[in-house]
């Protein structure tokens, strides 16, 4: 794939997500080995939400990364550009309060959250640094940034095995069980084009969050960077 397709306009991916809405949990769950379901978990427990808690989830897609948040007794407002990740969303969990929205410009006041969390989805805002200065706009003094994305392994064989995997094992996979597979030849770029785990921090930083640190899953697969507003 030339780079200059991974400048999609949002539009366009807006329109990919779309399209792979009706089988993007279990599609996500085939391509990642069933690992995405202890992200989750780890992404859940970073948060360590309090009852009572507002909890923010960007990018939540569907909502299943947003329902244990309920569980918790904390409450969560699922965001999704998608409007057609949120109607398949809507139709499984129709108790949770989908609000359609850019992370890039957010329909909510000043310090509304305690906790801002997203998960696989800052890689695909176009702007990902104005997206984390929104993030720390409308979360409360003190509250919780939790950032969930594929990163760079930190073993170099092991890293080259897993860009092989990404380019050539992903697409056909996709093919077999996703709804729209030619986005994830989209996705396997953006994964391997996206910042390391400093680099990332130091964007995080940049935004205005302050004790910016990272913890590598699956050995580097995965990176989860918390920070405080």
């Amino acid at each position: 794939m030339a780079r200059a397709e991974l400048d999609k306009r949002p539009t366009d991916v807006r329109r990919m997500f779309d399209e792979v809405a009706k089988r993007y949990d279990i599609t996500n769950d085939v391509l990642s080995l069933g690992q995405d379901r202890r992200w989750r978990r780890d992404v859940f427990r970073a948060i360590d939400p309090r009852p009572g808690d507002l909890v923010l989830d960007l990018a939540a897609g569907t909502g299943t990364s947003s329902a244990p948040f309920v569980g918790a007794g904390a409450v969560v407002v699922p965001c999704d550009f998608s409007l057609g990740m949120l109607q398949v969303g809507k139709e499984a969990r129709p108790h949770l309060p989908f609000v359609a929205g850019d992370a890039t410009r957010l329909p909510f006041a000043d310090d509304s959250f305690d906790a801002v969390t997203i998960s696989f989805g800052l890689r695909n805002v176009v702007d990902h640094a104005a997206a984390l200065a929104e993030m720390h706009r409308v979360t409360r003094p003190g509250g919780t940034l939790v950032v969930c994305e594929f990163s760079h392994p930190t073993w170099a064989p092991f890293r080259t095995v897993y860009v092989e995997y990404l380019m050539r094992a992903l697409p056909p996979v996709a093919t077999a069980v996703s709804s729209s597979p030619d986005a994830y030849v989209y996705l396997a770029e953006s994964i391997r084009a996206w910042p390391d785990q400093e680099r990332l921090a130091g964007v995080i930083g940049d935004a205005g969050w302050s004790g910016v640190e990272w913890r590598n899953l699956s050995g580097g697969i995965v990176a989860l960077h918390r920070a405080t507003a």
